[in-house]
């Protein structure tokens, strides 16, 4: 059965953008300008850019002792311009330091790092903002921001918590702690109500995080390890963003956008040049909603090596990758063989980008081990709390959406979950809805236990979790430490998630950007153990 969102994605492919509601495919000819077609411009004709290493300015006291002094960083969120294809006119976006995606930091697991965010933004939006929801009420700047590093196991004052943001003007200063295994971590806005805006516009980077088990892999590195940031969006027929409202008058927010442009470390339409050996790519999906189905033209493998927290057990071979909004993919590719070729990277109907391949090229002496990080799966008896929890979707008389909820709850309303430091628990998303979404905690780490499809009319009508089919485990891409996952329509997702590293409150929410803004986030607490 296709989905209701696998369907819009592919009239989207092959036609103009479009405005994902229930029912009927409306065409976004309630955007505020003609959108562009982006197959009307000449292909691979811009080299893929590498975004910049993040460097310190130097040094400052850490947090609860000032005897100990950190690398300090500063990244200032600005607008600015940037041409995303040889031929259209530079488009206006928010970046981190004027760039997106905005630069990378690279960190050893240990080494702790200060991070101070600055909003030089504007005031005032170029997107359009509904003034109707939590953070984004008329007579606030709209230029509002809060950065969150998406993966990181870090003290809650850190951690980016939705409100309060910091205004145009404000800064603040944040402590990364880097106490954890290599990972591909990013980092974006998340300000309450707007930051499905604030990523569309571009604010978001990466940040690698290394270690020594990594170290000793002799995986491909250098100039052989390439960030892939891919995120979709719309353009106007003069290259500059053009993000989709609902045509109801003060009411613009839209369930979903899925665009026509596929940005690949900010080109349309990018290509690499590669020599005949191994590369290692580290791919974030960075859309607000569009999930991925990746293959290369030619049909060759390639062999998955990490996901959002870090190594797999052992590489997956795979033909074609399908990553949600917020996950990552750590991948390995061989062109060894494939000298003198062109090879796409298509995504169904899309193509996202071009390896050119080289007719020579250096030694490859990079390796793939048949082994890459050895760990043990939690036992579900080591859970003291098992927590079912619902994801929920209201429509009006037209059957469009107009409210997403966690659990039937607003992110106003008490904190309902509050798990216990050093303990584990298992979470089991009940998906009532027609669409899959990808949940994310932050401070913790998971592994996904499986996935089972059960009776929605009858949990709807009588509240009976009546299961009809046998479990399902996870796909061998999904077999390590995540923090992303995707809660398929119509079955219950379990996790198991061991709670560490601090106390405080958190967040956990839909990574479908408008659904995280209309409501389907929720604030969960890691309170101390109790006294024995």
């Amino acid at each position: 059965m296709i989905t209701r969102r696998r369907f819009l994605q592919e009239v989207c492919a092959v036609s103009s953008p479009i405005l994902a509601v229930k029912g009927d495919v409306k065409p976004l000819a309630s955007i505020s300008r003609p959108a562009l077609d982006p197959n009307l411009l000449q292909k691979f004709v811009d080299s893929l850019p590498t975004p910049a290493i993040a460097m310190p300015r130097g040094f400052r006291p850490a947090p609860r002792d000032s005897s100990v002094r950190l690398p300090y960083y500063r990244m200032e969120m600005r607008q600015f311009r940037t041409k995303v294809h040889r031929d259209l006119n530079p488009t206006k976006m928010w970046g981190f330091e004027s760039a997106f995606p905005g630069p990378t930091f690279e960190a050893r697991s240990g080494e702790e790092v200060l991070v101070e965010w600055a909003n030089m933004l504007p005031e005032q939006h170029f997107l359009p903002v509904d003034y109707r929801f939590r953070g984004a009420e008329k007579g606030k700047p709209e230029g509002r921001a809060v950065v969150h590093l998406h993966g990181a196991r870090v003290p809650p004052e850190s951690d980016g918590y939705p409100e309060p943001s910091y205004e145009p003007g404000q800064s603040a200063l944040y402590h990364y702690p880097n106490k954890q295994e290599a990972a591909t971590l990013w980092y974006h806005d998340h300000a309450m109500g707007m930051h499905r805006l604030n990523i569309f516009a571009g604010l978001l980077g990466l940040f690698i995080i290394r270690d020594k088990v990594e170290g000793t892999l002799n995986l491909p590195k250098g100039k052989h390890e390439i960030p892939l940031v891919i995120c979709d969006r719309i353009f106007d027929r003069e290259g500059q963003l053009n993000y989709p409202i609902s045509g109801k008058p003060g009411a613009p927010w839209v369930p979903e956008v899925f665009g026509n442009a596929i940005l690949v470390n900010g080109k349309l339409f990018p290509y690499l040049q590669v020599e005949p050996r191994k590369y290692r790519f580290r791919l974030l999906n960075g859309s607000n909603g569009r999930f991925y189905h990746l293959s290369l033209s030619n049909g060759q493998s390639f062999h998955q090596i990490g996901t959002d927290q870090g190594l797999l057990p052992a590489p997956v071979d795979l033909k074609s990758l399908s990553i949600a909004p917020g996950e990552r993919a750590d991948l390995v590719v061989d062109f060894a063989g494939q000298e003198g070729r062109e090879i796409i990277v298509q995504d169904d109907a899309f193509v996202v980008m071009q390896f050119r391949v080289s007719r020579r090229g250096g030694p490859d002496t990079s390796s793939l081990p048949a082994v890459l990080r050895r760990e043990a799966r939690i036992p579900e008896s080591r859970a003291v709390r098992t927590r079912l929890l619902t994801l929920n979707e209201y429509v009006d008389l037209a059957q469009i959406p107009v409210l997403m909820l966690l659990n039937g709850t607003y992110w106003r309303q008490a904190v309902t979950e509050k798990p216990t430091i050093n303990t584990t628990e298992i979470w089991s998303f009940i998906n009532l809805t027609e669409d899959s979404h990808p949940v994310h905690l932050h401070l913790v780490r998971f592994q996904i236990l499986d996935r089972r499809r059960f009776d929605v009319f009858a949990y709807q009508t009588w509240g009976k979790l009546r299961y009809t089919a046998a479990p399902v485990a996870p796909n061998p891409g999904e077999a390590g430490w995540k923090d992303t996952v995707r809660a398929a329509p119509g079955m219950v997702t379990r996790i198991i998630i061991p709670f560490a590293g601090y106390t405080g409150r958190y967040v956990w929410h839909c990574h479908i950007l408008e659904h995280g803004d209309n409501e389907m986030m929720r604030p969960y607490e890691v309170i101390p153990a109790r006294p024995a």
